[in-house]
């Protein structure tokens, strides 16, 4: 557990409702750094996601989430606590850009869902035009899996992070993960058929 991030989001009326719930609060973390020093143990699992959910407050003051996705490994360290990652053109709305041009605060929601992890991220991003910065984005651009162009660079500068428990998390698998679990019975399946074959002639 990372003491910076659970010292920035228990607020006083977090741990009102703590001892409301359950009669009592976590332990103070007055004493913490809120900075928590990402390892390498964070970055493997931030750079083995294929999607990840990004999370920004409009100027409004109202909770923005999206959905963020692409080949494995396009959420890259830049280094230090620097993550970053190449943005498209979507429904064209810039919600998200424009939350983070107003108020850089953001917060990514990572989630291996097979093995039942997630990590949290709280930081601060910067938003900039792929044309003005090509040298990034060559740095981020998948070598493969993405037809589209490139329109904006996410950069994010991590403050802190939580791993949380698994509980309540529902298993999910996707269409390459499962076929990873089937190649030994396909692979099977064609041994016994050719058996098979073999008996019959």
């Amino acid at each position: 557990m990372a003491s910076g991030y659970l010292k920035t989001v228990l607020t006083p009326s977090a741990r009102e409702a703590e001892v409301h719930y359950y009669g009592r609060t976590y332990p103070s973390f007055d004493e913490a750094d809120e900075f928590d020093l990402l390892k390498e143990e964070e970055i493997q699992f931030a750079e083995s996601r294929d999607s990840f959910y990004l999370a920004t407050v409009t100027e409004n003051g109202w909770p923005y989430l999206q959905h963020r996705g692409g080949p494995r490994g396009f959420l890259k360290s830049l280094g230090g606590n620097r993550i970053a990652f190449a943005d498209y053109g979507g429904n064209r709305q810039m919600v998200s850009v424009g939350s983070v041009n107003a108020n850089p605060r953001v917060s990514l929601f990572l989630m291996d869902y097979p093995t039942r992890t997630r990590l949290k991220l709280l930081g601060n991003s910067t938003v900039l035009d792929a044309s003005e910065h090509q040298e990034v984005v060559r740095e981020l651009e998948p070598e493969s899996g993405h037809a589209a162009t490139v329109e904006r660079i996410f950069q994010i500068e991590v403050q802190s992070f939580d791993w949380n428990c698994p509980k309540f998390i529902t298993p999910r698998y996707s269409v390459e993960e499962i076929d990873q679990q089937l190649e030994p019975l396909h692979q099977r399946i064609a041994e016994l058929e050719n058996e098979l074959k073999t008996l019959r002639s």
